[in-house]
Protein backbone atom coordinates (compact mmCIF):
# COMPACT_ATOMS: atom_id res chain seq x y z
CA UNK A 1 0.00 0.00 0.00
CA UNK A 2 2.88 2.42 0.75
CA UNK A 3 5.71 0.55 -0.64
CA UNK A 4 7.51 0.39 2.83
CA UNK A 5 10.11 -2.19 3.73
CA UNK A 6 9.65 -4.00 7.48
CA UNK A 7 12.55 -6.03 9.12
CA UNK A 8 11.48 -8.25 11.80
CA UNK A 9 14.17 -9.05 14.16
CA UNK A 10 13.98 -12.71 16.22
CA UNK A 11 10.65 -14.57 15.97
CA UNK A 12 7.37 -13.07 14.81
CA UNK A 13 4.18 -14.32 13.68
CA UNK A 14 2.85 -11.65 10.85
CA UNK A 15 -0.34 -10.03 11.22
CA UNK A 16 -2.88 -9.37 9.00
CA UNK A 17 -2.57 -5.84 8.82
CA UNK A 18 0.81 -5.99 8.10
CA UNK A 19 0.78 -8.32 5.22
CA UNK A 20 -1.40 -5.84 3.50
CA UNK A 21 0.92 -2.92 4.18
CA UNK A 22 4.22 -4.27 4.10
CA UNK A 23 6.02 -3.73 0.38
CA UNK A 24 8.79 -6.66 1.18
CA UNK A 25 9.68 -8.19 4.93
CA UNK A 26 13.18 -9.27 5.92
CA UNK A 27 13.21 -11.88 8.74
CA UNK A 28 16.43 -12.01 10.66
CA UNK A 29 17.51 -14.37 13.11
CA UNK A 30 19.54 -11.84 15.95
CA UNK A 31 19.11 -10.47 19.25
CA UNK A 32 16.90 -7.31 19.46
CA UNK A 33 20.16 -5.76 21.38
CA UNK A 34 22.46 -6.39 18.90
CA UNK A 35 21.12 -5.57 15.47
CA UNK A 36 23.14 -2.29 15.10
CA UNK A 37 26.19 -4.48 14.58
CA UNK A 38 24.41 -7.01 12.21
CA UNK A 39 25.43 -5.99 8.93
CA UNK A 40 22.74 -7.22 7.30
CA UNK A 41 20.71 -4.94 9.46
CA UNK A 42 22.68 -1.93 8.74
CA UNK A 43 23.41 -2.58 5.29
CA UNK A 44 19.69 -2.97 4.07
CA UNK A 45 19.09 0.72 5.68
CA UNK A 46 21.60 2.20 4.10
CA UNK A 47 20.34 0.25 0.40
CA UNK A 48 17.42 1.95 1.19
CA UNK A 49 18.26 5.41 1.96
CA UNK A 50 16.39 5.25 5.22
CA UNK A 51 15.59 8.20 7.22
CA UNK A 52 12.62 7.06 9.41
CA UNK A 53 12.38 4.24 11.49
CA UNK A 54 9.39 2.23 13.27
CA UNK A 55 9.64 -0.02 16.26
CA UNK A 56 7.18 -2.37 17.59
CA UNK A 57 6.96 -5.33 19.39
CA UNK A 58 9.26 -6.61 21.85
CA UNK A 59 9.85 -4.97 25.54
CA UNK A 60 9.93 -1.28 25.60
CA UNK A 61 12.41 -0.92 28.42
CA UNK A 62 14.27 -3.29 27.04
CA UNK A 63 15.16 -4.64 23.14
CA UNK A 64 13.21 -1.30 21.67
CA UNK A 65 15.30 1.35 24.66
CA UNK A 66 18.40 0.52 23.46
CA UNK A 67 17.40 0.02 19.77
CA UNK A 68 16.10 3.21 19.34
CA UNK A 69 18.07 5.04 21.43
CA UNK A 70 21.35 3.32 19.19
CA UNK A 71 19.22 4.42 16.06
CA UNK A 72 19.05 8.52 17.20
CA UNK A 73 23.30 7.97 18.14
CA UNK A 74 23.19 6.87 14.17
CA UNK A 75 21.22 9.92 13.19
CA UNK A 76 18.09 8.34 12.44
CA UNK A 77 14.60 9.88 13.30
CA UNK A 78 13.20 7.49 15.71
CA UNK A 79 9.21 6.64 16.39
CA UNK A 80 7.60 3.99 18.20
CA UNK A 81 4.12 1.98 17.72
CA UNK A 82 3.11 2.14 21.05
CA UNK A 83 0.07 -0.19 20.73
CA UNK A 84 2.48 -2.71 19.69
CA UNK A 85 5.16 -2.43 22.24
CA UNK A 86 4.98 -4.41 25.21
CA UNK A 87 6.61 -3.85 28.80
CA UNK A 88 8.01 -6.64 31.36
CA UNK A 89 7.10 -4.05 34.33
CA UNK A 90 4.19 -1.68 33.48
CA UNK A 91 5.63 1.02 36.10
CA UNK A 92 8.63 1.58 33.65
CA UNK A 93 6.47 2.24 30.80
CA UNK A 94 6.22 5.72 31.36
CA UNK A 95 9.72 6.23 32.17
CA UNK A 96 11.41 4.76 29.21
CA UNK A 97 8.54 6.82 27.15
CA UNK A 98 9.63 10.16 29.05
CA UNK A 99 13.50 9.07 28.73
CA UNK A 100 13.12 8.50 24.95
CA UNK A 101 11.25 11.44 24.19
CA UNK A 102 14.23 13.65 25.58
CA UNK A 103 16.59 12.24 22.48
CA UNK A 104 13.09 12.79 20.15
CA UNK A 105 11.98 9.36 19.80
CA UNK A 106 8.37 10.15 19.31
CA UNK A 107 5.70 7.12 20.46
CA UNK A 108 2.63 7.06 18.11
CA UNK A 109 -0.07 4.32 16.91
CA UNK A 110 -0.46 2.12 13.84
CA UNK A 111 -3.75 3.94 13.23
CA UNK A 112 -1.90 7.55 13.53
CA UNK A 113 0.89 6.43 11.31
CA UNK A 114 -1.34 4.97 8.48
CA UNK A 115 -3.77 8.12 8.28
CA UNK A 116 -0.66 10.43 9.07
CA UNK A 117 0.98 8.89 5.68
CA UNK A 118 -2.32 8.68 3.32
CA UNK A 119 -3.30 12.03 3.92
CA UNK A 120 0.73 13.43 3.42
CA UNK A 121 0.27 11.58 0.20
CA UNK A 122 -2.44 13.88 -0.88
CA UNK A 123 -4.01 10.54 -2.23
CA UNK A 124 -7.66 11.06 -1.53
CA UNK A 125 -8.24 7.31 -2.48
CA UNK A 126 -5.57 6.17 -0.57
CA UNK A 127 -7.15 7.39 2.21
CA UNK A 128 -10.23 6.50 2.13
CA UNK A 129 -8.65 2.83 1.64
CA UNK A 130 -6.98 3.03 4.95
CA UNK A 131 -9.64 4.43 6.61
CA UNK A 132 -11.64 1.58 5.89
CA UNK A 133 -9.11 -0.79 6.60
CA UNK A 134 -9.04 0.27 9.98
CA UNK A 135 -12.85 0.24 11.42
Amino acid sequence: MFGVASTVIGECQPFEIMQKLVHSTTQLDVDALSIWRDPRFTDNLASRETGIIFFGGGWLEEDIFIAALQAVERGYDVRLLSDLIATRVDADRSLALDRMALHGILATTVRQMLLEWAVCLHDPLLTQKVQQLLL
